[in-house]
């Protein structure tokens, strides 16, 4: 007996011993436990106490960009009042979040709850910072990557998802629960809070997960209902384009629109190279020319014309901001400049030069604005001197597609970019500054070089010039711009070849196929990757030269698609199964009603038959038919200046407004049909041709013809009222204002 208690009291003892030795369970991490906990439960919002005004007294730093803030913000602002570390569950942040007092944010997470245990656990443990050296995150991973299912209205399928996060000491961890979900087309799929996708309409989407700083995405497949889909074996892809068009569809399982005919085809294709319909006789040698290769030899023709020049000159002077500014006498912008900075634009366009060369020179630019006009990029088209803070911004956006603007205050809630980054690539242009010239009309711009470098407003670092999520640069050189612009339009920086063929796609499809084409971020992802990377690569390839891409683009069956629908595409918006029916650009459709009527717009201080698209300082604030019609003020790079929406007043307009009114009236057409007493089928079939490069059909014939009948044709004033109001009504329909 005395020795089975030896045993017992040894047995003990040992026991004892080794709960002593067995490690104690650690108490949650500020950063990696706490922090997660307020931007699941969505305290650290932008519309919340994530706001830089924060909420009800207390501010969090946005989606807890700002942890050291956030810590002495909870800990130290109001001691004793947010935390109690004595009485764990009498701290107000735990109160307010399982609404045990009032809280404008009502309940966020009940008592008990894991995230309830972690905050409590942390205040009981002395709520204490973490130590140096704490893991960071430097990674997620949200899988499955793809996911793919058939639509089924009564029982919709869902698909749970995984947040994983990786850290800088090699572990990892399911943060499923602590991460924030969203999707960018809640028709096709939407996702809950616990990370389960649910499917919707046939079609495709992303569903994105956010956890720490960092966003991913993982694309979802809904099919269609009807599992029976074949491909018709006459959709044959032309090129590469429709090769990643094509692909596509087929797994989305929509069909392709049939070809859109000749007539169609030559219209749209001559709006878009030269902003101007074709004439009646392009339009009669087209339509009957056998030749099999005729198409390929009218984008060759459009595409070394003139008109094509005019017209991407006056795309990118309006991202360009080619626009005078002369009310400033230190720095604004005179008309001379005005001029010569849109001549040399339209010059290197001319000369096709690749355009890597010409964003290059745009981003070295130095000297006088008149000698040396590329330095206009770095005068200013508005009110403000800009700031290194906005020419960065400016640049990444015209350039490099991305708006990190949000990262000016903190790490950019829905992409990559982080304050370090932000003021890493602003830190390019803290040198740069400009002066006037002895004339009023001249500014300098110069850089200098002894300043590149700002400090980050959240620690105060000096922040060193680095690319736009990559590495330092070499600055011996003095002037980090140079660095910058070796950089930025190298063949290897795929954002760069990205954004380009982007904008050379919107152009062609009314959308690109990242949409907006300067709002490129992991949360707007491309509606087919595949396609946008074989265009960058194939821009690349033909050593940027744009000519060669649009060339590629106009040549693809997926172009030159009939805007009718089937009942697969109907609904599709952006995988360009089908030509989208397009509004004409305000510059365009003034152009095209001069060329229709024959009596162009005089624009007063400008040379006789200058076209809308050839006003080199932009048409918005010298005619108000362009700015009814939504021409770029060119007061931003962003491309929504560019405003295609239909509009009443636009309507009003073109029916009772005095430009239309004006170019009939004096329409040289309409007086040598008058004159030449032209019969009224044929003046109506002239006035189609020119108007729609098509002629009418037999019950459109017969329409017009019903009022022709009504009046005496030997009459000249009313044969003139006649053609005048043919003509009228054929401009105010929706086949003559928009593209298809």
């Amino acid at each position: 007996m005395i020795q089975r208690i030896g045993f017992f009291l040894l047995g003990l003892t040992c026991l004892t011993a080794a709960a002593a030795d067995s490690p104690p369970t650690p108490s949650p991490s500020f950063r990696l436990d706490v922090e997660p906990v307020f931007m699941r439960a969505g305290c650290n919002t932008g519309s919340c106490h994530g706001s830089a005004r924060g909420q009800d007294g207390f501010r969090l730093s946005l989606f807890g960009f700002d942890p050291a803030g956030d810590y002495h913000r909870i800990t130290r602002e109001f001691p004793g009042r947010r935390i109690d570390v004595v009485e764990p569950e009498k701290s107000l942040i735990l109160e307010k979040s399982t609404g045990a007092v009032t809280h404008t944010g009502g309940e966020l997470f009940k008592r008990g709850s894991a995230y309830y245990n972690t905050i409590r656990d942390w205040i009981a443990a002395g709520a204490k910072d973490d130590a140096p050296g704490t893991p960071t995150v430097t990674s997620i991973k949200l899988t499955p990557e793809k996911i793919s299912v058939r639509r089924n209205p009564k029982a919709p399928p869902t698909q749970p998802t995984k947040v994983t996060a990786f850290y800088s000491d090699g572990t990892e961890r399911d943060v499923t629960k602590l991460a924030l979900f969203m999707t960018n087309n809640d028709s096709v799929a939407t996702i809950s809070k616990e990370g389960v996708a649910k499917s919707g309409h046939a079609g495709g989407a992303f569903v994105f997960a956010r956890f720490n700083k960092f966003t991913i995405g993982s694309e979802m497949i809904v099919l269609p209902e009807n599992p029976n889909f074949t491909w018709p074996e006459e959709a044959k892809p032309v090129n590469y384009v429709d090769d990643a068009v094509f692909a596509r569809l087929q797994r989305l399982q929509i069909l392709p629109s049939a070809l859109a005919d000749d007539n169609t085809f030559l219209r749209r294709l001559s709006l878009d190279l030269t902003g101007l319909p074709p004439d009646a006789t392009l339009t009669e040698s087209f339509v009957t020319d056998s030749d099999p290769n005729k198409r390929t030899k009218l984008i060759d023709q459009l595409l070394a014309s003139e008109e094509f020049t005019d017209l991407w000159a006056m795309k990118w002077a309006e991202i360009l901001q080619v626009r005078e500014n002369g009310n400033n006498p230190d720095y604004g912008r005179s008309k001379k400049a005005v001029f010569k900075y849109y001549q040399w634009l339209r010059s290197q366009i001319a000369l096709n030069r690749p355009f890597n060369e010409i964003v290059h020179d745009l981003v070295v630019a130095n000297g006088s604005n008149l000698a040396n006009p590329q330095a206009n990029f770095y005068t200013t088209a508005v009110g403000n001197k800009r700031t290194a803070l906005e020419r960065a911004e400016d640049v990444a956006q015209l350039f490099l597609g991305a708006r990190i603007q949000c990262a000016q205050c903190h790490n950019h809630p829905f992409d990559r970019w982080t304050m370090d980054d932000y003021y890493g690539f602003t830190a390019f242009f803290t040198g740069l500054d400009s002066k006037r010239g002895a004339s009023s009309a001249e500014v300098f711009v110069f850089n200098r070089n002894d300043k590149h470098s700002i400090d980050h407003p959240v620690d105060g670092r000096s922040m060193q010039p680095r690319f736009l999520g990559g590495d330092a640069p070499d600055l011996k050189n003095g002037d980090p711009r140079s660095s910058l612009a070796d950089w930025l339009t190298s063949k290897d920086n795929k954002r760069f070849a990205e954004s380009l063929a982007n904008r050379a796609w919107n152009h062609f499809f009314g959308r690109g196929i990242v949409e907006p084409v300067d709002d490129v971020r992991i949360s707007n992802p491309p509606s087919n990757a595949e396609l946008l990377s074989t265009l960058a690569e194939r821009l690349v390839a033909h050593q940027f030269d744009i000519r060669k891409l649009v060339r590629d683009i106009c040549q693809s069956r997926t172009y030159q698609l009939s805007s009718t629908v089937n009942a697969s595409n109907a609904s599709d918006d952006r995988c360009f199964s089908h030509s989208v029916v397009r509004r004409l650009q305000a510059e365009v459709l003034l152009d095209t009603i001069g060329k229709v009527t024959g009596a162009p717009q005089i624009f007063n201080g400008n040379p006789a038959n200058t076209r809308a698209v050839q006003l080199f300082g932009g048409g918005a604030n010298l005619d108000g038919f362009l700015k009814n019609f939504g021409s770029s003020k060119r007061e931003t790079v962003c491309a929504c200046e560019v405003r295609m929406e239909p509009t009443l007043t636009q309507t009003l307009a073109l029916i009772n407004g005095t430009v239309l009114d004006a170019s009939i009236q004096r329409s040289p057409v309409l007086a040598e049909m008058n004159k030449a007493e032209t019969p009224a089928d044929q003046s109506v079939e002239q006035i189609f041709v020119r108007a729609f490069s098509r002629k009418p059909t037999a019950t459109e014939l017969s329409a017009m013809l019903a009022g022709a009948a009504e009046i005496n044709w030997k009459d000249s004033i009313a044969r003139r009222k006649y053609l005048d109001d043919v003509l009228w009504s054929v401009i105010n329909t929706t086949e003559f204002t928009f593209n298809h």
